[in-house]
């Protein structure tokens, strides 16, 4: 496996697994990998000759109120994580590198990007969408390996490459959860026993949304209603949003169509800030 740190560098990789008729599959992270990201870069090596995991804390992701260098960074068990898991290279460039002095161009999806997470965080979406088609000009890449917790990423992406033409495939890998049920993620860490107690109640909200709609319950309100009580019993927990939307488009569902809506759930547990989601 290779650490790459420029994007010079990636691109002469890139140009000789194209020369040689490889298929790519891009996993893009921030780092501090997890069970999640390495069930992404297991399935990716599933599919491609090769398999290139980005590790960049992305700045144009990040709200005003949020500081980048605050992200957690672990770069050597990140990259005994990509190896192990059956990465081909890591691409660790420097933020100067990405963005260099002088950047001004930005891409921008404005239909999936409206919903959910949009709202809260108006310019996360530009950032994701800016960096992505960074990444694809630089890589090239067949494939892009995303995790279904962050469904509405994928959405973003899928429609850019559509629109932009980017041929590239995005493909959604199922969320890897913890033994309790805690959707995998960076911040998982930090909790407190108390605090990942109040963070199950996301999970629970899912669940119960899943069970009533197998029982036959059709009405989007009601099952709304009943997630946001589950939540509201936990002091900790401030709800963002609860909503039901179309999986692929991310608007609001009018009605419970199983199997092609989700529930997608925000909240801040204290100060750390969680996303989740289920396919009902």
């Amino acid at each position: 496996m290779q650490k790459i740190e420029t994007v010079a560098q990636m691109r002469l990789l890139a140009t000789a697994l194209n020369l040689e008729g490889k298929t790519i599959a891009l996993v893009p992270t921030q780092g501090a990998l997890h069970a999640g990201q390495e069930a992404l870069i297991r399935a990716a090596s599933g599919r491609a000759d090769a398999v290139i995991v980005s590790v960049f804390v992305n700045p144009l992701q990040f709200p005003a109120n949020e500081i980048p260098a605050n992200y957690p960074r672990t770069p050597e068990a990140d990259l005994a994580l990509c190896e192990s898991a059956g990465a081909t290279a890591v691409f660790m460039p420097a933020a100067d590198d990405i963005y260099p002095r002088g950047f001004s161009s930005y891409v921008s999806e404005e239909t999936t990007s409206r919903f959910l997470c949009g709202p809260s965080r108006p310019t996360h979406f530009r950032g994701v969408a800016t960096l992505m088609a960074k990444l694809c000009n630089i890589i090239r890449p067949d494939y892009v390996y995303v995790g279904e917790k962050t469904a509405q990423r994928a959405a973003v992406l899928r429609k850019m490459a559509q629109d932009l033409d980017f041929g590239v495939e995005i493909v959604l890998v199922p969320t890897i959860r913890e033994p309790d049920g805690l959707a995998a993620g960076v911040r998982n860490r930090d909790f407190t026993p108390t605090m990942r107690q109040e963070a199950l109640s996301i999970y629970a909200a899912l669940r119960r949304a899943r069970e009533m709609v197998e029982s036959g319950v059709r009405s989007p309100d009601r099952l709304v209603a009943e997630a946001t009580h589950i939540l509201g019993e936990r002091r900790r927990v401030r709800v963002i949003y609860v909503t039901i939307v179309d999986v692929r488009t991310m608007e609001t569902a009018k009605e419970i169509v199983p199997g092609q809506v989700m529930m997608a759930i925000a909240a801040w547990i204290d100060e750390v800030r969680l996303i989740d989601n289920m396919v009902l």
